[in-house]
């Protein structure tokens, strides 16, 4: 068995405890209007144009994104990193993309990562079927687990799917027990008005105490050159990025629910 992977990259300080090594599967359910990660999303590996420089001279090089990797393979080269994990209380996480679109693949990864007693991490949509949800939480230690949108209608509009999967699939990791640290991207004029956040605060109240931490995740603009890169449609792309102002406005609201908020990864 393999698995599609399109980077693998140590030292990671963002994917979840400690110092960690991030393995990227690709393929995406979703089609999020402001993914940083556009090479993420189809299931097969494609070009992607990379400009390089020798001394005064640039010149483009076509590079292909994607390359298939055995489970063990692709643990064997997180383990590189594993003197960093056992220092730093850090592991592996497995992102995407949607690690779960994959999900045979990342049984078997999970599983030899539990054999070598190294901790587990998943960052995830959350967009998965119940069964996958149920196998992949036997085997894994945490969940960063992705929200976009509260309203249905507009999740729809900007990632191409209904929340209903997602928020049904994170109630049902709640009930199951599982340790989850919410993430939520934050993109100006699309999930950041009021009735966005009621609903948000909303929902974190109903699942606090269970959960409690959340993180505010900027957006930024920079894959805009990948986008261009891939020669994909730019017409998207016009999301501004959050200030400061913003965000501390975003996390002294939310924080009123009970739950440790952070800005950033």
């Amino acid at each position: 068995m393999k698995g599609l992977i399109f980077d693998i990259r140590h030292y990671a300080v963002h994917d979840g405890p400690g110092i960690r090594t991030t393995i990227f599967l690709k393929g995406c359910p979703l089609a999020c209007h402001w993914c940083h990660n556009p090479e993420s999303r189809k299931t097969s590996a494609e070009p992607i144009i990379i400009k390089r420089r020798i001394g005064e001279k640039v010149f483009d090089e076509t590079e292909t994104v994607g390359v298939m990797l055995t489970p063990m393979e692709a643990i064997m080269e997180a383990m590189k990193s594993r003197v960093f994990f056992d220092e730093s209380m850090g592991g592996i996480t497995f992102s995407g993309g949607e690690p779960l679109l994959q999900s045979d693949f990342l049984v078997e990864a999970l599983m030899l990562c539990r054999e070598r007693e190294i901790h587990t991490a998943i960052d995830t949509c959350g967009f998965a079927p119940v069964e996958v949800i149920r196998k992949i939480a036997s085997l894994t230690d945490l969940f960063l687990f992705d929200l976009k949108l509260m309203d249905d209608r507009k999740h729809k509009q900007y990632t191409g799917v209904s929340n209903h999967i997602i928020l049904n699939n994170l109630q049902l990791l709640v009930d199951m027990g599982k340790k989850i640290w919410l993430r939520m991207p934050v993109i100006p004029g699309v999930n950041d008005s009021d009735e966005e956040i009621e609903k948000l605060s909303a929902l974190l109240t109903a699942l606090y105490p269970a959960l409690d931490q959340l993180s505010l995740l900027p957006y930024h603009a920079a894959a805009k050159s990948k986008y261009l890169r891939m020669g994909l449609e730019t017409e998207d792309y016009v999301f501004s990025q959050p200030d400061q102002e913003l965000m501390e406005k975003l996390k002294i609201k939310l924080s009123k629910t009970g739950f440790t908020v952070k800005t950033g990864g």
